[in-house]
């Protein structure tokens, strides 16, 4: 096997407004890089380059547009066998014209940011591939309490994103959690370690609603990483199925911030040691099988997933929404107020669109890629998707051990929201309501089985 990799630095070099909240927030200064990482694989039956970045997301129209800059630099490159992921910060920059109102000169647009991301980004993947050099890949499952279930659950039925667990109603938690980590090691042909693909079931979002530009605790795990293993190690992270998920505690909140205290350490750094502990646990075991042969297939498969239909009485309730913020409009002196106003009005006459549109397009169309690596697998999807969803995919998949991906490129016009379970809709709350979501749990379901059935096109003849 070929392996490659590169690193870019794609920290912006001006303030910008940082995505993931329903306001603006202009970034201060820089607390740490954010950074594009990128690991090129080539063997005799396939080829990948899988590249994650520190950002909300991976928008499909920049991996279609890192495709045209890349055909004429990287001819044995099929750029279709490139795909980005998001570790889904909230404090990186937002990289999609149109989700906030437009801001100052003194603030680089998303359409700038785009521009300095594609450039590194296309320069990483040029690095990394033609870095291919004879290696060995192994892998090891460990694990490390990163994520845990944001969806409070109450006596009547209903669920709330972070809902207050110390109401006399509080039920319980909507649904699980998963601390497994799936990891890819590669290593060069003297049997050094070079690099790591850590695949966690949490975005990084620990310290998620400040106002400067952070990588969040995937900085302090690529630290405590390299302190562990070796300086020049390259890490590649990825957040397996997690719309449900974040490092937020709702039970044992008290307890776990005074055994921060006891250990001097913040939320990030503490993560980062949990996920140090896991891959030190395992990189041993992991060095005792390398495969320098591997089998490496990559498919590259167009799907199409029914979409969540907009009720009647939903539509009904966005044009009453959208009509209420019309009619009052913000203060036009209160950049919050301002922002707040623009990103509702446009939220909601989204899901008046996609009701007007939805029987001419009852498909939401992606791209899904599914690889194999020996006895490893790796299946993307664009969504902020439940849980559940990936459990299903890793239950019932050919591979020893899966890896699932959210927040994937899957297309120029397939960026995804939040994937809810039926339980989730059924108890509503953000995240689960027809606003959130082009798809919901019959198009979550068929992303299971289309995952599925391409991860056996894979194995078929072993």
């Amino acid at each position: 096997m070929l392996i490659g990799w590169s690193a870019a630095d794609i920290t912006p070099d001006r303030p910008t407004n940082l995505r993931g909240q329903f306001h603006t927030r202009i970034s201060q200064y820089v607390n740490d890089p954010l950074t594009a990482t990128a690991l090129a694989l080539e063997g005799e039956e396939g080829q990948a380059v899988l590249v994650s970045c520190d950002l909300v997301g991976a928008p499909g129209v920049l991996a279609q547009r890192l495709h045209e800059m890349l055909r004429p630099r990287l001819p044995d490159l099929d750029v279709r066998k490139l795909v980005l992921n998001g570790t889904h910060t909230h404090t990186a920059p937002d990289i999609t014209e149109g989700h906030y109102p437009p801001l100052g000169p003194e603030v680089m647009t998303p359409a700038e940011y785009a521009d300095l991301f594609c450039a590194r980004v296309a320069d990483a993947v040029v690095e990394a591939w033609e870095a291919r050099k004879p290696g060995g890949v192994s892998w090891a499952y460990g694990h490390a309490v990163v994520g845990h279930n944001r969806r409070a659950s109450y006596l009547d039925g209903r669920s709330v994103m972070y809902g207050a667990t110390e109401a006399p109603d509080f039920a319980g938690l909507e649904g699980y959690e998963d601390h497994g980590l799936d990891l890819l090691f590669t290593w060069d042909e003297a049997g050094a370690l070079t690099g790591l693909i850590v695949n966690l079931a949490c975005p990084s979002q620990e310290t998620e609603g400040v106002s400067y530009t952070s990588a969040d605790f995937w900085h302090e795990t690529r630290v405590e990483l390299r302190r562990r293993l070796g300086e020049g190690l390259f890490v590649l992270p990825q957040c397996s199925a997690a719309g449900d998920q974040s490092p937020h505690l709702l039970v044992h909140k008290q307890a776990e911030a005074r055994m921060l205290e006891l250990r001097g350490l913040t939320g990030r750094e503490e993560i980062a040691r949990r996920i140090g502990r896991g891959v030190e646990d395992v990189v041993d075991l992991a060095q005792r099988d390398i495969l320098t042969d591997p089998i490496l297939r990559h498919a590259v498969a167009d799907i199409g997933l029914p979409i969540r239909r907009v009720t009647d009485e939903e539509h009904a309730q966005s044009q009453a929404r959208v009509a209420e913020l019309e009619a009052q409009p913000p203060d036009p002196n209160d950049a919050f107020a301002r922002s707040h106003h623009f990103i509702m009005l446009r939220r909601n006459k989204k899901v008046i669109a996609r009701y007007e549109e939805q029987d001419a397009k009852p498909l939401f169309d992606m791209e899904l890629h599914c690889l194999r690596i020996d006895d490893i697998a790796i299946a993307t999807n664009p969504f902020e998707l439940f849980l559940d969803y990936g459990l299903r995919i890793k239950a019932r998949s050919p591979a020893v051990q899966t890896f699932v991906v959210q927040i994937a490129s899957a297309g120029p016009n397939s960026d995804g929201t939040y994937l809810p379970t039926a339980r989730a809709l059924a108890a509503r709350s953000y995240g689960a309501e027809a606003v959130d979501n082009t798809v919901g749990p019959e198009g979550g379901q068929t992303l299971v089985e289309e995952t599925l059935r391409t991860l056996g096109t894979l194995w078929e003849g072993r």
